[in-house]
């Protein structure tokens, strides 16, 4: 079978795979039935025993990521329809993200460091807070893997996504909408987005406001992050 077909048969069974997950967990809303969880999980399992590399799986499902691209700029329409919202609280969102980046950045760095990590992995934690599009152009301004960092994007997206409930559990004086929606869009971002739902539109608003703060500002602190820590 040729390279190009084992490619694009890759890409209809990983659409398959999430469309049938996503019904699943609408009827079994367990965590490990999310489609951020179960599908990348049913697509490994399929990868070994067909013996399919990733060279050749990436072949024509790169096309997925490409619409990452799209779909967070699609999260503007929810921000222009709160705009009075966003106005009004705009400024304490804005430090709250730039503060939450920068220790984001400098911790995850410094522990990686500490831990006597190789360059490459310490690159790729470095912009695990942010979605996806903008940690890939983060990572190739710091000179590392973009396939790296977005697996760590996507394993703090799930992290943060399963421990939100959990965190805001055990801050019960936790009760404003707006910090509710910071914390799943500043600790997970896409995938926080789409908890926030659960919550309410305006914690859908703030979490998206967050995460498209949180991944600009890292792009543009990438060139001072490499030549700090690099």
């Amino acid at each position: 079978m040729s390279h190009g077909t084992i490619g694009l048969l890759s890409l209809l069974v990983t659409i398959a795979c999430y469309w049938i997950n996503k019904h699943l967990y609408r009827r079994h809303p367990h965590p490990l039935l999310m489609p951020l969880i179960a599908t990348p999980a049913v697509l490994i399992v399929l990868a070994m025993l067909c013996n399919v590399s990733y060279a050749q799986y990436i072949s024509q499902t790169h096309w997925l990521v490409w619409l990452l691209g799209p779909t967070t700029v699609a999260f503007a329409l929810p921000l222009y329809e709160n705009r009075v919202l966003l106005r009004k609280h705009g400024l304490s969102i804005a430090t709250g993200v730039a503060v939450a980046s920068l220790v984001s950045i400098c911790s995850s760095i410094w522990l990686a460091q500490i831990l006597g990590l190789s360059e490459s992995l310490q690159k790729g934690l470095a912009v695990r807070s942010v979605t996806t599009p903008f940690a890939i152009e983060a990572e190739r301004v710091l000179g590392g893997s973009p396939d790296l960092a977005a697996l760590f994007v996507l394993l703090t997206g799930i992290s943060g996504m399963l421990m939100g409930d959990l965190v805001l559990r055990l801050l019960p004086r936790v009760r404003s909408k707006l910090a509710a929606g910071a914390i799943f869009g500043g600790g997970a971002h896409g995938s926080g987005v789409a908890k926030a739902r659960q919550f309410g539109e305006i914690q859908t608003v703030v979490a998206s406001l967050v995460m498209m703060i949180a991944g600009a500002l890292n792009v543009l602190l990438a060139p001072w992050v490499r030549q700090i820590f690099f």
